[in-house]
């Protein structure tokens, strides 16, 4: 454990240097990229530190009890010992999770794309309804949300929804809402009173940097329309409205929530960057035969993966077999108790492949 911790220090220690590197404090891109590793490795010190400090209170506690000279002493160390040695497996545990490579697109921004499924206007309904659940969510992270565009449904919700969402770790931790989640309700819509299943898809991609997509402007076909739906007279009557049409992929981009024509052209090439990214990581993994996917974070976009069950107020997380009983919370934005069970999985499975590689 020691050799692997003293490995890492190296690292942190030449990380140490080229942070207060001039050269690397003026290229922005570059500073942020290894201050976050920094940060990163400094956690791993700080738990570094309390290791050293423990294996060596076990070393002199033995020392103590093997010389027996001094009966008071020795009590004292067998106590010493016996606490030391309980803290240990606890502490050597937390730092093999740590030292569980990253993903590196864990630390990126994402943009995610929720979609109504089968079941017609319920289906928008829930659409609007996760999407509401996700916003709550990311406040509560204290993480920014930004509409990209919205298609709203004939009776409330969404047919679709795209909006940006801004923060620490946030692709790493969204990641795992990707696939198609289900409800079962009684519709608004329903006079019988039978409960019906409705189903959205939600689609979630790390947000890509300029300089991870090489992306050929002469393949971009770029549509300038007025804006449709609220918005108001400025909004309604100029060309700001954006739609991309990538010609090699036959993707389609739209952003109409920003009055500048600008800002409203980058959004959509942020969406459409980040969708040719994210097939890029796709085709990778795919290639990568020697990585085992992951059930709970494969992105199988066809893959049912939760279900919010109204009638009986509970939730169901298909992949970990977890349901809860809190379905009013969990709509209300309270996701975090399903996301950390996911991730212990999804942990749990990187360690055991970190193991078998050693």
């Amino acid at each position: 454990m020691l050799d692997k911790l003293n490995i890492v220090k190296q690292r942190f220690d030449e990380i140490n240097d080229l942070i207060i590197q001039p050269d690397i404090i003026s290229d922005q891109k570059r500073y942020v990229k290894i201050n976050k590793e920094y940060k990163d490795l400094k956690a791993l010190m700080d738990q570094r530190e309390l290791y050293v400090n423990l294996t060596n209170n076990i070393e002199e506690a033995q020392e103590i009890i093997a010389d027996g000279s001094d009966a008071e002493m020795v009590e004292m160390a067998k106590m010493e010992l016996d606490e030391a040695k309980e803290a240990l497996p606890a502490l050597e545990e937390k730092i093999r999770f740590m030292l569980v490579p990253k993903d590196p697109e864990d630390a990126k921004n994402c943009v995610v794309e929720v979609r109504a499924g089968t079941g017609g206007d319920e289906a928008s309904i829930f659409a609007g309804d996760l999407y509401r659940m996700y916003t709550k969510y990311c406040a509560s992270k204290g993480w920014s949300t930004s509409l990209v565009s919205a298609s709203e449904g004939t009776s409330g919700g969404f047919k679709e929804v795209i909006f940006e969402v801004n923060g620490e770790d946030v692709y790493g931790t969204l990641k795992f809402e990707a696939g198609v989640h289900r409800v079962q309700r009684v519709p608004q819509t329903e006079t019988q009173g039978r409960v019906h299943t409705s189903a959205a898809t939600v689609m979630v991609l790390p947000e890509a940097e300029e300089f991870d997509v090489e992306l050929d402007m002469t393949e971009v076909r770029i549509e300038r329309t007025t804006s449709t739906g609220p918005g108001g007279q400025s909004v309604n009557t100029t060309y700001s409205a954006i739609k991309l049409h990538h010609e090699p992929t036959g993707m389609i981009v739209s952003c109409q929530d920003q009055k500048s024509s600008h800002k409203n052209l980058e959004k959509a090439l942020k969406v459409l960057r980040s969708r040719l990214y994210e097939l890029e990581l796709a085709k990778k993994m795919e290639a990568d035969s020697a990585k085992r996917k992951s059930m709970v974070s494969s992105g199988d976009r066809s893959a049912k993966i939760r279900t919010y069950n109204y009638p009986q107020g509970r939730v169901t997380d298909h992949r970990i077999n977890l349901t809860l009983y809190d379905l009013q919370n969990i709509v209300n934005g309270d996701i975090q108790k399903i996301l950390d069970e996911l991730q212990l999985v999804e942990n749990t499975e990187k360690m055991k492949e970190s193991d078998d590689l050693l």
